[in-house]
């Protein structure tokens, strides 16, 4: 795996340059420390107070040790000491506080189990956020984040159920780590913090892998307890943190588990929330880091006050999505209880109840006035439903909180007034990065949206990179065109650079290596410093090609940059240029190679030559499992190898069962698509046994085998016909053929088929053999006599066969190859052995002196002669698989042979030693040591190791007797002196293992091979079967010895006359166009077969029904992967555009008058939410209760004057407010109605308040704000919609994007009348209505006639605007425009108007 891993990171490093590889150098870490705390003094800064006076009037303190800031007379610095500066002056933290560099900076060290260790810095409030952003990056490494999670909620110990505890911490862990976030808190060892920071350690301490977990914790450096430990000038690295919980008192000590500290300093001691407004704009910084595109940001809320109740308001005015968890208590659980309830049904009274139930006696401390307060920020949150998630856990949920909070930034990004492409797009990147394909599927699919296939080709790129082949069905199935998306070479080229280390990988940065070192080499590049080398499609061409075989062509074109010669590169190009390119098969190739079968499944769905794919992928996983040295990889790839080969063999079955025809024409058509070779070819190089031994692959091979005779003929008949020819012509014999042959054509088609040269080679062997044995035990003489000269010649035959067979190549595997697979079968190495041994004795035999040695290897030879007959009853369906058991007997009996022979020679040489004393006739010593133990096996038993058996006769004392063995050792008497007793022993023992054990083994392996190949013997024998059917099918039709005469006429037809080789379609043959297209499109529709009735098989199958369960059971523990995506915030909206000075224009040509002296005129005005005019609370359901809502927003737009609260309850002026305190406001850039001093204008406001009031109700604010007027302001706003074409099929409206600066010219206007309707006349619920002035908008619909003149002068307009500010356009009437509500609500009533569907 190692060099797997270094290869891989090898190739993606070859694009890199010298200049980028200089950069990988290490800097020591002392010098690291040194830049790094240089930087920090430079940019960070902390705060200190710098006035200590003694005046108590000053400090405001009954210590007169203790300053205003908290901090005592010590804590300051000497100059700082200085109360004559001050007389009579009251401390102030603007003046008196200043910043200086920081000091407190570094690695912080908790100590304990574990050492955890993490990075701080002290800063200043107004530190920039950018500067922060860059600490956390640039200085201490972070990675950018994908996503922000900042939890906030109670600060407190507060207790948290188990379960919701098990839940929070897995779910919040899962969301980090599978995109990549950073989760922001307080960073203090309490409350929520406290819980974060135990979840950060229980993945530490389970995970074993080496990413971590960013937790930061932004905390107010006055509240630290211990925090002197943390000071020192130079920084701390690291600095030694105690946790000291018992004795902190009223601070709090920093959580041991976060990984970043930033500490928060305002120059103040002991006041909490210093650090929350630079954590905002921190946040919001980070939030817009990635690329201009803003990242995700969520708010996870446990517990909490009413500061809490703050921030989830503030958040979700910045759209900013909220999860709160029900039962974390307190804020939370209030708004978790009225989540599903209308705002109209949100009362007072029921906030009271809940904050009594859920704050308990911190409730008696709340006033009245707060609670209203929070009873219509609570309101306002409920209305902004879209950016509100309750996560609610109950005994039947199956979700988690990561689950939770991908719904919340999906609800987010999915605002009704924002559906567009790119929202669509955020959803589907958060959908991806996360890996949640149900979510993608019910919600972002959906009939609402509409994609085209190149607006998806970058979730197709992510999702194979990222290697989610859900998302990759998803996308498909959803407008994905894998034509579309791999039309250029560079995306496929992006796919291989960005593939996952695996062994091929390594292969192809070898060659591609190699490439570049020839490339340099051909041009004559001598520098070292040179530019990587990339990774090319004809990198990967060569390399599949050799995984393939080089009978294949390559499967892309060559690049120029990689081979530059010119000859081969044209040669190259024209052998693929007419290749097509399918991008399933490039899917399916780049996923089969990385061993990835889920992508690799859905990729060969789309191959048009599925059956072919299929068997190349078992030919490519097959050798790379054989070149790999990984075992468990390899073991995978040939079950993967083997999974295809199943699918071959289904769609094949498929495709033969519909029709026979075309199944066989499949097997043997050559597919462009892979290298023009077949299906079969492919099927014999991946050595597919199963899917050769296929009834319809067996059917081609005997339809072959017979040629143009009928399968049907009995071989009886064709053997009879093979001697009475005449035959042919009568009925006696069935052709194939329907249409009726020549003669001549009947006599040619019965001789060349293989099944007859078949029979006829029988005939011609069975002579040959016998004419041999004729020739050794008769007529063998001095001088050859006639037969054996017919011997010689008929020999000859033989040897020529042989050399054609071994140089025959209609396959174009290359002599190399061909050589191998030739010596590769065992009946052509008995071929070749024979052929040598007969030169050999041929040649002794011609010698007088030799020529007896010449007869006995002639006879040798003959033996093998007989032994190759065995190869020709291989055809034979009963005699073939029992051939195949012998030879697979025979490879054990040698095995057995190895055990055989150490008890032989052992026993052997101890007998022969005891026996017999210094015998130096070395035949004699190997007849005792071998010859004799090996007859002992089978009964044998010499007579010389007992006393009652020996024969002074048989042996020869000295040894001086040939023909007799040497005598045994004699004593005195002339009788053995070996010990007897120990002869037998040795004997018994010998026959007890080698008889009986070893023999017994030998027969135990024969059964165990037996029944082993017997269940595969038929298989086997058919996959051989094409050997010799292929075989005799290329031989010439006349048998040896008159086959020579075939060999003649070949030699001069190829290499005297040059012309080129037969073509035989039997076994490869190419299709017109037409007839591929047709072919490979019924094949397709086989395959969908297939598949079909494969998953309705597992389907009804029990253990698919228990898989097709268990997600649901185990939901909870499934993986969330990949990195959340970014997001960015709505454009301003589409609006419809005239300018002011323009209206009155129209108007007045229009209707000839001037009718509205006092009314303010409006271009339709459909702006988006914005800071100024947020417009997200409104719903149909307010709507319907009739309280206007952007009218009782907090913050006045255009100002920093914040509304009384009002809840929906008080709205009415009937219903009683007696705490109803609203402040004045009217701006300063328009007329005031009321004059004089203040008592007049109170007097007048009086009067004001009773005479002129909303007619909709309190708004929280009194006078006329930033309207120009009390009482109602009129406007009016103008729609001009046409039809799109004549067809009336579309209808659209003049918009423009934004707001335009300065005076355009208007071209003249026609006064021919356009048709008008008024569409709506009354109030408007707008962000700056008061009590005492509002808008009431009357929307006029002008609809143009396209042929009109006026329309000829709007369209003129249109394209001179267009250029100078790009925002003029005419946009469709539809529920997708990106409108405000009331605005949403005009073009509904337009759409109606003209009876059309919004």
């Amino acid at each position: 795996m190692g060099e797997a891993e270094g290869d891989s990171r090898l190739v993606h490093t070859l694009a890199l340059s010298a200049v980028k590889a200089s950069k990988h150098f290490s800097l020591s870490p002392s010098f690291q420390r040194c830049t790094f705390a240089a930087w920090v003094r430079e940019n960070v800064n902390k705060r200190e107070c710098f006035a200590v006076p003694t005046s108590i009037s000053f400090c405001f303190s009954t210590r007169a040790d203790v300053c205003k800031c908290g901090y005592s007379k010590t804590d300051h610095v000497d100059e700082a000491i200085k109360p004559e500066d001050f007389t009579g002056e009251s401390w102030d933290r603007h003046r008196h506080i200043r910043e200086v560099p920081t000091d407190a900076f570094g690695d912080i060290s908790f100590g304990g189990l574990g050492q955890k260790t993490g990075q701080y810095a002290r800063v200043s409030t107004d530190t920039s956020p950018e500067i922060l952003y860059q600490l956390l990056t640039d200085q201490w490494k972070l990675s950018p984040p994908n996503l922000l999670i900042s939890v906030t909620g109670g600060a407190k110990n507060f207790y948290l159920k188990a379960r919701l505890k098990t839940v929070f911490h897995r779910g919040l862990i899962k969301v980090a780590q599978t995109t990549g976030a950073w989760i922001i808190t307080g960073g203090t060892h309490t409350g929520v913090m406290k819980h974060v920071g135990r979840a950060v350690r229980d993945y530490a301490l389970s995970s074993s892998t080496q990413g971590q977990i960013v937790a930061i914790g932004v905390a107010t450096w006055g509240i630290i307890h211990n925090r002197d430990a943390l000071v020192h000038p130079e920084g701390c690295f690291p600095a030694h943190y105690v946790m000291d919980i018992e004795g902190q008192g009223r601070l709090s000590c920093l959580d041991n588990n976060h990984t970043h500290f930033l500490l928060v300093d305002d120059g103040t001691q002991g006041q909490y929330g210093v650090e929350i407004e630079l954590r905002s704009r921190l946040e919001k910084c980070i939030a817009g880091k990635q690329s201009g595109v803003t990242i995700p940001v969520v708010c996870v809320v446990l517990d909490g006050g009413p500061g809490t109740l703050n921030t989830i308001y503030n958040a979700m005015l910045n759209s900013t999505p909220c999860v709160i968890l029900e039962g974390s208590g307190r804020i939370a659980d209030v708004i978790a209880q009225v989540a599903g309830l209308p705002p109209g049904r949100i009362t007072i009274a029921l906030i009271h109840q809940l904050m009594k139930k859920f704050f308990g006696e911190e409730y008696e401390r709340f006033p009245d006035l707060k609670i209203i307060e929070w009873t219509k920020k609570i309101q306002d949150i409920i209305r902004m439903s879209q950016l509100l998630t309750v996560f609610r856990i109950s005994d039947d949920d199956q979700g988690d909180v990561d689950v939770a909070i991908l719904q919340a930034l999906l609800k987010a990004s999915r605002t009704s007034e924002s559906l567009g492409i790119d929202c669509w797009k955020r959803q589907l990147e958060l959908a991806i990065a996360w890996n949640r394909v149900d979510i993608a599927e019910t919600e972002i699919f959906t009939e609402e949206s509409h994609w085209k296939s190149s607006d998806l080709h970058w979730a197709m790129l992510s999702a194979l990179v990222g290697n989610k082949p859900q998302f990759v069905r998803l996308l498909l199935e959803n407008g994905v065109n894998l034509r579309d998306f791999l039309q250029e070479e560079e995306t496929l080229c992006e796919l291989y650079k960005e593939m996952p280390g695996c062994f091929f990988l390594g292969k192809l940065a070898k060659r591609v290596q190699n490439s570049s070192r020839i490339r340099r080499r051909v041009i004559g590049i001598r520098s070292r410093n040179h530019s990587g080398e990339l990774i090319t499609m004809t990198h990967v061409s060569g390399e599949v090609r050799h995984l393939l075989g080089s009978f294949t062509q390559p499967l892309y074109l060559p690049s120029t940059t990689i081979n530059h010669q010119a000859g081969s590169q044209a040669a190259l190009r024209e052998a693929v240029a007419e290749a097509p390119r399918d991008p399933g098969r490039d899917l399916f190739l780049w996923a089969i190679v990385q061993n990835n079968k889920e992508l690799a499944e859905i990729a060969w769905e789309q191959c048009r030559d599925c059956m072919s794919a299929a068997l190349a992928a078992s030919q490519i996983l097959k050798k790379l499992a054989a070149e790999g040295s990984d075992a468990d990889e390899a073991e995978e790839m040939k079950e993967l190898a083997n999974h295809y080969e199943k699918h071959a063999i289904g769609v094949f079955s498929q495709c033969h069962n519909s029709d026979e025809d075309r199944a066989r024409k499949l097997l043997v058509h050559a597919s462009p698509l892979w290298g023009r070779t077949t299906c079969l070819r492919l099927a014999l190089e991946a050595d597919d046994k199963s899917f050769v031994a296929q009834s319809g692959v067996q059917a081609l091979l005997t339809q072959i085998w017979c040629g143009e005779l009928s399968v049907d003929n009995p071989v009886w008949r064709v053997m009879v016909c093979m001697v009475f020819f005449p035959l042919i012509y009568t009925s006696f014999l069935v052709f194939r053929r329907l249409k009726p042959l020549r003669s001549w054509s009947k006599l040619v088609s019965l001789y060349s088929s293989p099944q007859v040269k078949f029979f006829w080679n029988i005939v011609s062997y069975f002579a040959f053999l016998f004419l041999f044995a004729v020739v050794l035990m008769i007529d063998f003489q001095d001088l050859p006599s006639p037969l054996e000269l017919l011997l010689y010649i008929w020999l000859l035959s033989l040897v020529c066969e042989e050399v054609r067979q071994l140089f025959h190549d209609p396959d174009g595997f290359g002599f190399r190859k061909k050589s191998k697979m030739y010596i590769n079968d065992l009946w052509n190495i008995l071929d070749v052995l024979s052929i040598i041994l007969f030169i050999i004795g041929l040649a002794l035999r011609l010698t007088t002196v030799l020529f007896y040695a010449g007869k006995v290897l002639l006879c040798i030879d003959f033996v093998v002669f007989c032994l190759r007959l065995m190869a020709i009853f291989t055809i034979s369906k009963t005699l073939g698989p029992k051939i195949i058991i012998v030879k697979r007997m025979m490879m054990d009996m040698f095995f057995f042979m190895f055990l055989l022979s150490i008890w032989v020679v052992a026993y052997g040489v101890a007998k022969q030693g005891i026996l017999i004393h210094n015998d130096n006739r070395l035949d004699w010593i190997l007849r005792g040591a071998v010859y004799e133990p090996y007859l002992i096996i089978f009964g044998d038993f010499p007579q010389n190791i007992e006393y009652s058996g020996f024969d002074l006769n048989s042996c020869s004392m000295n040894g001086t007797d040939p023909l007799k063995p040497k005598c045994p050792v004699l004593n005195e008497s002339q009788t053995p002196a070996f010990p007897e007793w120990l002869t037998i022993i040795m004997l018994c023992v010998y026959l007890l293992f080698a008889n009986i054990l070893l023999l017994n083994l030998l027969i135990a392996i024969f059964n165990f091979t037996f029944q082993e190949v017997q269940d595969n013997t038929d298989r086997i024998w058919k996959f051989q079967r094409y050997e010799l059917i292929k075989e005799y099918h290329s031989r010439p039709a006349a048998p040896p010895p008159f086959i020579i005469l075939s060999h003649l006429y070949i030699f001069i037809r190829n290499v005297v006359l040059c012309r080129p080789p037969i073509v035989c379609k039997e076994f490869k043959n190419e299709l017109l166009e037409s007839e591929e297209e047709e072919l490979l499109s019924w094949e397709a529709l086989m395959k969908d077969r297939y598949l079909q009735s494969t998953q309705q098989e597992q389907s009804q199958s029990m253990e698919r029904r228990i898989l097709d369960t268990s997600p649901a059971v185990d939901y909870g523990q499934s993986e969330i992967s990949g990195f959340c995506s970014k997001r960015s915030t709505v454009t301003e909206s589409a609006t419809i555009f005239f300018i002011r000075s323009h209206i009155f224009i129209i108007i007045f040509q229009i209707f000839h008058m001037s009718l509205l002296p006092l009314v303010c005129l409006h271009f339709y005005s459909a702006l988006t939410t914005t800071d100024e005019s947020p417009d997200t609370y409104v719903s149909t359901s307010e709507k319907e209760d009739g309280f206007h809502v952007n009218a009782r927003q907090f913050h006045y737009p255009g100002s920093k004057v914040t509304r009384f609260p009002v809840p929906d309850e008080k709205v009415p002026w009937e219903v009683g407010f007696s705490s109803y305190m609203p402040i004045y406001f009217a701006s300063e850039d328009s007329e005031d109605q009321v004059d004089g001093d203040v008592c007049k204008m109170s007097v007048c406001l009086m009067c004001v308040s009773s005479v002129i009031r909303n007619p909709q109700g309190r708004t929280g604010i009194r006078g006329r704000g930033t309207l120009s007027r009390l009482g109602p302001n009129l406007h009016v706003d103008l729609v001009l919609t046409r039809w799109r074409d004549s067809e009336r099929s579309v209808l659209e409206y003049l918009a423009v994007l934004g707001e335009t600066q300065g005076l355009l010219a208007l071209p003249a206007v026609s006064p021919t009348l356009p048709s008008l309707f008024q569409v709506f006349e009354g109030y408007v619920d707008d962000c700056r209505n008061t009590d005492n002035a509002w808008v009431e908008t009357t929307v006029l619909n002008i609809h143009l006639d396209r042929s009109s003149p006026l329309m000829v002068d709007i369209s003129n307009m249109v394209r001179t605007l267009l250029p100078a500010y790009g925002s003029l356009l005419w946009q469709e009437v539809s529920g997708r425009a990106r409108l405000s509500s009331n605005q949403r609500e005009s073009l509904r009533q337009i759409a109606e108007l003209h009876n059309r569907k919004f």
